[in-house]
């Protein structure tokens, strides 16, 4: 019998927006007007991060909040990898560059802890990526803590997370928090600004790589429907794997917005605790500002 390939439809849901990486985990991050796309996202991506030696982790805003005041670029860029040095502007204007003979004492005295900035290590070197003592001794007060859930708030459903994030605090050889890419639509927030109107629901305060600004027929929380779905974007197509859960980062001061402790609160009530969508890269490429988007479904 010959062999009948599976009919795919591919739907046309939007073009590319918006384009970002962030050379510094946790820090703002640069615009970009194109960029290729490969095993780990966009390159350059979270190529360096903060270690807080006292924790003996990796360590994000997540627990370091002052972060997300601060912002990152690079200020040459390998070819292979997009890492190179970066140049970074603190919350009082002033720049300090990642070679700087004192940066780990400027980043230190900034933060109030001990840390040192590092660029992405290789795989291998699982020690680097491994997880320290937990601040609290109770793992559910911990996760709360860590998401910011509120007593009465469910916490997240970490089992759908890889193994590896129970020991290291992102996949070795990456900073990223579980998966290389992060998509958000204009019919999200929208959506969202529609149930908390007096709430910023901008781009920046949730740190999407690629913001898809979406054709009138894709509204609502569109992203929560493409777990196993394929998306292609130019000549490069992207494998969504989970819906995108939300934690304190999101309320916190960060480009020019204040703190807003109801994005979260509204996300957790109104969203399922979530707000975009985790991907992965199956087909390597270019991707440009208003490249078509669309979503291949078997």
């Amino acid at each position: 019998m010959p062999y009948s390939r599976p009919t795919m439809t591919t739907t046309t849901i939007g073009e590319l927006a918006g384009l970002w990486r962030y050379p510094v985990k946790s820090m703002q991050g640069e615009a970009l007007a194109s960029a290729s796309q490969g095993r780990d996202g966009v390159a350059g991506d979270r190529g360096w991060a903060l270690r807080d030696e006292k924790a003996g982790e990796i360590r994000g805003a997540k627990k370091m909040p002052l972060l997300m005041r601060c912002s990152a670029s690079y200020s040459s860029a390998s070819e292979e990898s997009g890492i190179g040095p970066v140049r970074m502007i603190l919350p009082d204007g002033s720049s300090l560059d990642s070679d700087a003979p004192d940066v780990n004492g400027v980043l230190s005295r900034l933060l109030g802890r001990e840390v040192t900035l590092w660029p992405r290590q290789p795989a291998d070197n699982t020690t680097h990526y491994r997880r320290g003592a937990p601040d609290n001794e109770d793992f559910e007060e911990e996760i709360r803590q860590m998401f910011s859930r509120l007593p009465g708030e469910a916490l997240p459903d970490l089992s759908v997370f890889p193994e590896e994030l129970m020991e290291h605090t992102s996949p070795p050889g990456t900073y990223f928090d579980a998966f290389p890419l992060h998509l958000l639509t204009t019919a999200s927030l929208e959506h969202m600004a529609g149930l908390n109107p007096a709430a910023a629901w901008e781009p920046a305060r949730f740190r999407p790589n690629l913001l898809i600004r979406t054709v009138d027929d894709q509204q609502g929380l569109v992203e929560a429907g493409w777990q196993g779905a394929r998306l292609k974007i130019g000549e490069v197509e992207l494998d969504s794997l989970l819906p995108t859960v939300r934690c304190g980062m999101t309320t916190r001061a960060t480009a020019g917005l204040a703190d807003d402790p109801s994005v979260l609160r509204s996300i957790v009530a109104d969203a399922g605790q979530d707000l975009g969508s985790y991907a992965g890269v199956s087909r390597a490429g270019e991707i440009k500002l208003g490249d078509t988007v669309a979503l291949v479904t078997d």
